[in-house]
């Protein structure tokens, strides 16, 4: 009897701490469900100090302190954008629609936009070209005409550099060579000039005898220039290169009238008896000819042939008869 009493006993106070352990297991689940309010009113008598305002130090603008005799190549070195408080003058820019004066300097968005060029003032532009002095030479005083710097250097090579604000600097146009030169300082004989001319076409100007040739097939401009200066060297060796088949070539062939190998030639000296190089005014005849055959008849041309004969027979002038 005792042995059973004590097994009952037992399992009573296992029973027992079983259920007191699933209560407080319940109650900490409780717990932990509960919702908790979140109280952000402040306690009583508590007051917190309100933070003082801080003051800053701004510095005037660096224009009202700028003394009248600076140095502005100091100031503004180089190309920038523009700065209102650095530059010691009212500029104004921009549109109002009513009455009334543009926008001031400060907080000007239209001033940013656009390139100044505040950086070139004389003075600076003075020094530059001071220090850039040192590298180049002196002008030749030999060359005090435009007669003996034709001579000298017959080429013109005209090119441009643009300056524009955009994601690449390179602008397309800056590519371009332009080569220009008299074809008299060639020294072509007549019949390399015929052979030059029609190579050129339409590049030859006639009043001025300057031919252009014109490059931006190449990318860069150094290309382009090297490209004018073979067109240049082909056009001169070319001119001078004879065919076989231009040794065949007899006067109905010929391109142009020379009255130089024309029985204009043999009839004059027939006519007067001696080379024509004897005869006096038979250049200006001969000439006179030449474009009489090649540039057709005109008013011009009928005058200058009619005073050429005139002059080789020793005739009068013409007389009008009013």
């Amino acid at each position: 009897m005792l042995k059973i009493f004590r097994i009952i006993e037992r399992n009573t106070i296992e029973k027992t701490c079983l259920c007191v352990r699933y209560s407080s297991t319940d109650s900490s689940a409780e717990k932990r469900d509960e919702f908790r309010v979140l109280n952000i009113r402040k306690p009583k008598g508590r007051y917190q100090e309100r933070k003082q305002p801080r003051t800053l130090n701004i510095l005037p603008p660096r224009s009202e302190s700028m003394p009248v005799d600076q140095d502005w190549g100091n100031v503004w070195p180089g190309p920038r954008s523009f700065h209102p408080a650095t530059v010691p003058l009212p500029v104004r820019q921009g549109y109002v629609e009513k009455s009334g004066a543009p926008p001031s300097k400060y907080a000007n968005a239209e001033l940013v936009k656009i390139p100044n060029f505040l950086h070139l003032t004389p003075p600076v532009i003075e020094r530059q070209c001071n220090a850039l002095k040192q590298f180049c030479t002196p002008w030749p005083k030999a060359l005090d005409t435009d007669e003996k710097l034709e001579k000298h250097f017959p080429l013109q090579i005209t090119s441009s550099d643009y300056c524009f604000s955009s994601p690449s600097i390179r602008n397309p146009l800056a590519r371009i060579v332009t080569l220009r030169f008299k074809l008299g300082s060639l020294g072509l004989n007549q019949r390399a000039k015929d052979k030059f001319l029609r190579l050129v076409g339409d590049r030859y100007d006639e009043e001025s005898d300057s031919v252009t040739i014109v490059t931006d097939r190449c990318p860069l401009k150094k290309q382009n220039y090297d490209y004018a200066l073979y067109l240049l060297t082909a056009l001169y060796h070319e001119s001078y290169n004879v065919e076989e088949w231009e040794n065949l070539k007899t006067e109905a062939d010929m391109e142009y009238y020379d009255w130089l190998k024309n029985k204009s030639k043999a009839t004059i000296e027939k006519l007067f008896g001696k080379p024509h190089g004897e005869i006096e005014n038979a250049d200006v005849y001969a000439d006179s000819v030449d474009k009489l055959m090649n540039e057709g008849e005109n008013t011009y041309t009928l005058d200058k042939y009619g005073e050429a004969v005139r002059k080789l027979l020793n005739l009068p002038t013409k007389i009008e008869i009013k």
